[in-house]
């Protein structure tokens, strides 16, 4: 019965996966606009910022439309195809969940949040205009 499960979203994924995506780009928000040294900034300070996500994940999606909105260039890693991110999400992180942001801060230690509410309010906390 298991397989079975499985077989069948697998086989939603696939069939609603490239719908998804192209809702997400024709939804997608204005970008804020900035000063080229108040962007420069932005880029600067997201050098810490890393997104681990799965491409057709409706939270994912969320985030990555937040993250467009707030006009910020996040390095994003894709954990469900990519076995090398996936190892890296579940031993930073503890668990295999997404989509997670790792913030790693001047000293190099890092904080993972794998909450799409909670990294959305920290995006928005830390890069508000």
């Amino acid at each position: 019965m298991k397989p079975l499960i499985r077989l069948f979203f697998r086989t939603l994924r696939i069939l609603l996966g490239p719908l998804m995506l192209l809702k997400e780009r024709q939804s997608r928000p204005t970008a804020v606009q900035r000063t080229v040294e108040q962007q420069a900034e932005v880029d600067r300070q997201c050098s810490g910022l890393v997104l681990y996500q799965f491409k057709t994940c409706p939270f994912c999606i969320k985030v990555r439309q937040e993250m467009h909105r707030l006009a910020l260039p996040i390095v994003r890693l894709d954990a469900q195809h990519d076995a090398q991110h996936r190892a890296a999400l579940q031993q930073g992180s503890g668990a295999s969940k997404v989509p997670c942001l790792k913030v790693t801060d001047a000293s190099g230690s890092a904080v993972w949040l794998t909450e799409s509410g909670a990294i959305i309010d920290y995006l928005r906390g830390r890069f508000a205009v």
